[in-house]
C-alpha cells in the first residue's frame, strides 16, 4: 500500500529563544525536521509533505536543500495540530494509502516503530495512534483503550481525574487511510480548554462511526520532543550515543567512543578504526579498513579502504582519498582527489588539485588555488615527488614521475619525468652575519641607556 508522510513543522519554538525556526535547530547536524522525514524513508513514500508556518521561506529553502521533491503546505495561523494537518489536503488530494503524521520536532522516532503502524492498519485499524508509557505522565494526551481498541484520546487540560492516572500517554504520532484522515479532520471542531482543533480528536470521531483504531506502543525515548535549548542538548547526546552503539555492532573499532561526534548521514565500512577525538560532519564515507588517526576533523568526503587520515587532519568537501592513501597530520585537503596509494603526510594545503596513484606531496606543500576571484585547479601526475615547501600557482601540471625542487614556486607545467625549480639563487656573505647581530645588540644598549 503506498505511504505519505506528513511532518508538522509550523510552530515558533519561543522556549528556544531564538530567530531561527525551531526544527532548523540541529541535531547531528542534520535540522530537527529531516530527522522524522529519514525515519520515514523505511516507508518508501510516495509523497512527502512539510506544513510550515512560523520562518516557513527559511524551512522551505532548506527542505529543498534534502529533497527538492518535497511539497510544501503553508499554516498561516496556528489553530492547533488538526488545523496543520488539513493544511496538507491540497497536496494529497486523491492519493490512495496511509498518509502518516510526523513532527519536526521529535527526532527520535524508529523506523521499525513506523513499519510496526503500518503493519497496524494492515490488520485492519482504520487510525492508529503511536503511544509511550510514560515514567511521569503530566501533562501529556492520555489513551483511552478498552477490549485492545483505542477508544478516545483526552487532553491533559480536558481529562478527569481517573482519565489523568492513565500511563499510556499520546505522542502525537498517527496514520490512517489518507483520504479517511481528512474526511475525519473536517468534523473536527475546537470546543475545548485551549479553543484549538486537535488531531487526537479524530480517534473519538473515528469510534463514534464505527471505525476500529489501535495504539501501537515505543519506548519513551523515541517520542522526546525539542523545545529548548537544553532539550536540544539532551537530544545531541543521546543520537550520538546511539550512532556510536550502531557503528560498534556494525564492526566498527572505537578505541574512546565518547569522545567521536557523528553527523545524521555519516557511514563506517566494517574493521574501520576510529581513534579518540573525531568529528564527522555531513557527508562522510569511510570505507572497510581505513584508520582515523586522532583529533581529525571531516566533512563531505570519500575515504578509500585502508586509507589512513590524521592525526589532526582536516578533510573538508569534496575530498576522495584512494584506497590505501594516507593523510597527515596537519594536512587540509579540499575539493581533490588524492589517487590510490598516494601520501600527503604533513603540514600541507591540497585544494581543487588531483593527485596521481603513488605520488608523495612533501611537507609544507600548498596548491595556490584561488586568485582573489577564481579558483584554479592543480594537477599531480602518478609517481611525482613534490619537494617540501613547494608552493604550486595553479593552474598548473606536473606530470606524471616528475619531481620539484624543494621550497620551489612552480607557475610553469613541469612534463613528465621532468625536475621543475623555481627558487632563486642562494646568496652567502661571510661574516655579515656577525656584523648584523653586533651592531643589533648595540642599538639595543643605547637605546636601554
Amino acid at each position: 500500500m503506498p505511504a505519505h508522510l506528513i511532518v508538522l513543522a509550523a510552530g515558533q519554538g519561543s522556549r528556544m529563544k531564538s530567530e531561527l525556526p525551531k526544527v532548523l535547530h540541529r541535531v547531528g547536524h542534520a535540522p530537527l525536521f529531516v530527522h522524522a522525514l529519514t525515519a520515514g524513508e523505511t516507508l518508501e513514500p510516495e509523497t512527502r509533505v512539510l506544513v510550515v508556518g512560523h520562518g516557513g521561506d527559511a524551512v522551505q529553502a532548506e527542505a529543498a536543500n534534502y529533497d527538492p521533491d518535497i511539497r510544501i503546505a503553508h499554516q498561516t495561523e496556528q489553530l492547533g495540530t488538526a488545523h496543520a494537518v488539513a493544511q496538507a489536503c491540497d497536496a494529497l488530494k486523491g492519493a490512495e494509502g496511509d498518509a502518516f503524521v510526523l513532527y519536526g520536532d521529535t527526532p527520535f522516532i524508529r523506523p521499525e516503530t513506523l513499519s510496526r503502524m503500518a503493519a497496524a492498519r494492515a490488520g485492519g485499524a482504520a487510525v492508529v495512534v503511536l503511544g509511550f508509557e510514560a515514567a511521569d505522565p503530566g501533562r501529556y494526551g492520555r489513551l483511552v483503550v478498552e477490549d485492545g481498541t483505542l477508544e478516545r484520546i483526552v487532553e491533559f487540560k480536558d481529562a478527569t481525574e481517573a482519565e489523568r492516572a492513565i500511563t499510556l500517554c499520546n505522542s502525537g504520532v498517527i496514520c490512517a487511510d489518507a483520504a479517511t484522515l481528512f474526511d475525519l479532520i473536517d468534523a473536527v471542531g475546537n470546543d475545548n480548554a485551549s479553543g484549538e482543533y486537535y488531531l487526537t480528536d479524530i480517534v473519538g470521531i473515528a469510534r463514534a462511526r464505527g471505525l476500529h483504531c489501535a495504539a501501537v506502543t515505543c519506548p519513551e525515548a523515541e517520542t522526546m520532543g525539542i523545545n529548548t535549548r537544553a532539550e536540544l542538548a539532551r537530544a545531541e547526546a543521546i543520537f550520538q550515543d546511539r550512532r556510536r552503539a550502531e557503528a560498534v555492532d556494525d564492526g566498527v573499532t572505537m578505541t574512546a567512543p565518547e569522545t567521536v561526534f557523528f553527523a545524521y548521514d555519516t557511514h563506517l565500512g566494517r574493521d574501520a578504526v576510529i581513534e579518540p577525538h573525531i568529528v564527522f560532519g555531513p557527508g562522510v564515507t569511510v570505507e572497510s579498513d581505513a584508520q582515523i588517526r586522532a583529533f581529525s576533523h571531516l566533512e563531505g568526503c570519500h575515504v578509500g579502504a585502508r586509507a589512513v587520515v590524521g592525526p589532526y587532519a582536516r578533510l573538508r568537501p569534496g575530498a576522495e582519498l584512494g584506497n590505501d592513501a594516507k593523510i597527515g597530520n596537519f594536512v587540509e585537503i579540499k575539493s581533490a582527489e588524492i589517487g590510490e596509494g598516494a601520501k600527503v603526510n604533513h603540514l600541507s594545503y591540497v585544494g581543487d588539485a588531483t593527485v596521481g596513484a603513488k605520488a608523495n606531496i612533501g611537507a609544507g606543500t600548498v596548491t595556490c588555488n584561488y586568485d582573489g576571484v577564481f579558483k584554479h585547479r592543480t594537477e599531480i601526475g602518478e609517481r611525482a615527488f613534490i619537494g617540501s615547501s613547494t608552493m604550486l600557482v595553479a593552474p598548473v601540471r606536473v606530470g606524471d614521475d616528475a619531481m620539484t625542487g624543494s621550497g620551489s614556486v612552480i607557475t610553469n607545467d613541469v612534463p613528465d619525468g621532468a625536475l621543475g625549480l623555481g627558487r632563486a639563487k642562494q646568496v652567502t656573505k661571510d661574516g655579515f652575519a656577525k656584523r648584523l647581530m653586533a651592531s643589533l645588540k648595540a642599538a639595543k644598549a643605547k637605546r636601554t641607556n
